[in-house]
Formats: structure tokens, C-alpha cells, sequence
């Protein structure tokens, strides 16, 4: 896993990356461990539009990018407008608790072994108005798949089989924008349901008040549930669990266990989330990173979140076998 701290603004933070890429003979086009094709392109097409009304700012950063590598935007826009809705998702588990002690936000990403050595741990310094301060992590570039900012709010995503995709932001950008626009969780409920979504998926969100939330998205339909007296925690695999979103399932022949995942977390919660603390989150999400790596898969980075004080802890790798470390106090 590579460690990086972007300084800047979006433009500038995107030229310097890509352009150091290039600088070591690193194509960065050439590190997609997918083919590109047509429908793809034409997809990234329709959704700019969207991004340009919602989040130009990243259509900056990407454009800093392919000046720096000095390729055109289009086939970056193409890689990045297109995953959890045209390309294979990674494959994660999530959960927020809340107790007497506090909240903790834990997160597995699961995804293909082959880009272990590309995931990416972020911390971004924005010079922007209205834009704050994050530490993410990504298995791509760009898009962040868990994350928290300087106002102590954490999210994390997982990939879930789309009925139909549209044109809109992904999940993975969704969580990005919501990372560097919102300060608690009625912003990012507000932000959720103003943007369109391309595809399928969910986040877990939780904020420093103790607040959290499980959003399940999808073109069609998006339900946010809450913690509250009777709920003290929110769970999210690969699939939806909501009643009212039950019908939009749509799964693939291999859902890298997701079922067995969400009922190991549902049955260690029910019995432990009182006393549910960082250690115990650690245990919890190396028990669902049982991958064989023969077969390409495995957990590629685990992170648990302290949501009182905004501490993070993550093992680079299967928790099962790499120790939790935490990250420097960048709030």
C-alpha cells in the first residue's frame, strides 16, 4: 500500500501526482487491470454533465492528472466514472456501533491481490473554500472507499450488483465529495439525496456526535436507516438488507461470501456491542478476511475508526496476518 499527502488545490495536487508518476516511468493507464471498451467511454460521457454541476472539483484534479501524465482526461474519466457500475466492485464489509464508550466505525476492503501494491492511503490538505481536510484510502486513484475528516466524519463504502446503472456518481466519488463537503451526518443525508446515482451500493457513516447512519443506494431507490435506542448498530456487505430495498438485489454467482460475512458480524454484534471497543473491531474484521490468496482475493487493508477521537488504525493488508497500526494525529 502506498502512502501519499497531497498539498494544494485540486489542479495542482492532480498535475504534481501524475506528473511524478511520469517523471518514474509509470503509465498510469497501463496499471488498469482491466481492458478499456465502448460502453464505458460512452457511459463516462453521459455523466459528465453531472459531475460538472456537483463536483467540478474532481474533474480538475483528474484533468491535473492527465497533464501530468500527458494523456488526455477522457480515458481517466472513463476508468473512474465507471467503477461499482461497469467494472468489477470490490468486495468489502463494514459496520458502526455506538455504546457507552463511545463509537467505532470498521471496515475490510476486499478486493483482487493483483492491486495490493496500488491501493492508496491519502491524506488530502485542500486549499479551497468549503472544502476540509481527509485521510482516505482507495484501491484506484481519485474515488476513496473509506475515509474521515478533520471534523471527525468517517465513511466507508461497499460494491453491491447493480440492476441498471445510470448516468451520476458512483459510490466511490459520492463518499470522496461527501469526505470534503460535509461536517455531520444530516449534511451528508442532505448531499446523498440531491445528487443522482450511477449505480448500487452502500455507506456506513458515522460522526463525531455519535451520530450514524447505513445508506443503501441505487439509481432507483436509496434508504438511509439510523442508529438509534433500539438499533446500536448498522451493518453493510455486499448486498442490501433494508426491507424496501430487498427487490433491487442483484447477485452474481460468486458474492465472495457476502452473506456468511454480514451474519459473522451480525451474530459477534448482537452479543458484543456493548463492550464493543478498537481491539474487539480488530478481532471482528479479521474474522471475515478468510481468503484463499491462490484464488486472486483477499483483504487488501482494514481500518477501524474511533469516531470520539478521531483516531485511525489500519493493518496494510489481512488483518488475519498484518498488525493494526495507528495513523499519525493529522486532526
Amino acid at each position: 500500500m502506498q502512502h501519499l499527502h497531497f498539498r494544494g488545490d485540486h489542479y495542482s495536487i492532480g498535475y504534481t501526482w501524475g506528473s511524478t508518476l511520469k517523471k518514474n516511468n509509470i503509465r498510469l493507464l497501463d496499471l488498469i487491470p482491466f481492458a478499456s471498451s465502448q460502453e464505458r467511454n460512452q457511459f463516462a460521457a453521459k455523466c459528465l454533465p453531472i459531475y460538472q454541476q456537483y463536483f467540478p472539483e474532481i474533474l480538475t484534479e483528474i484533468k491535473g492528472i492527465a497533464d501530468g501524465q500527458g494523456i488526455f482526461e477522457r480515458p481517466l474519466q472513463a476508468v473512474l466514472f465507471g467503477m461499482y457500475c461497469l467494472m468489477p466492485g470490490a468486495h468489502c464489509s463494514s459496520f458502526i456501533v455506538r455504546n457507552k464508550k463511545g463509537s467505532i466505525l470498521g471496515r475490510n476492503s476486499d478486493f483482487l491481490t493483483a492491486t495490493e501494491d496500488l491501493c492508496l492511503n491519502t491524506y488530502y490538505q485542500l486549499e479551497a473554500d468549503d472544502h476540509y481536510n481527509f485521510l482516505g484510502n482507495t484501491t484506484a486513484f481519485v474515488e476513496m472507499e473509506d475515509g474521515i475528516n478533520e471534523h471527525g466524519l468517517a465513511l466507508a463504502l461497499t460494491s453491491v450488483a447493480p440492476c441498471r446503472v445510470q448516468p451520476g456518481l458512483n459510490v466511490g466519488m459520492l463518499l470522496r465529495l461527501i469526505l470534503e463537503r460535509c461536517k455531520t451526518i444530516g449534511e451528508a443525508v442532505q448531499l446523498i439525496q440531491e445528487i443522482p446515482i450511477a449505480g448500487s451500493g452502500t455507506l456506513v457513516v458515522g460522526d463525531a456526535k455519535k451520530q450514524g447512519i447505513l445508506v443503501e443506494l441505487s439509481p432507483d431507490k436509496t434508504i438511509v436507516k439510523y442508529l438509534s435506542q433500539s438499533t446500536d448498530y448498522l451493518i453493510a456487505t455486499n448486498m442490501f438488507h433494508t426491507p424496501e430495498m430487498l427487490e433491487l438485489n442483484r447477485l452474481p454467482e460468486d458474492t465472495w461470501h457476502a452473506e456468511e460475512r454480514y451474519d459473522t458480524i451480525q451474530i459477534c454484534l448482537s452479543k458484543h456491542a456493548p463492550e464493543m471497543n478498537v481491539e474487539l473491531a480488530q478481532n471482528l474484521l479479521s474474522q471475515v478476511s478468510n481468503y484463499n490468496r491462490n484464488l486472486g482475493r483477499d483483504t487488501v487493508w482494514s481500518c477501524v475508526y474511533d469516531l470520539g477521537s478521531s483516531d485511525v488504525y489500519r493493518a496494510a493488508g489481512n488483518p488475519a496476518r498484518n498488525k493494526f497500526q495507528k495513523e499519525p494525529d493529522y486532526f
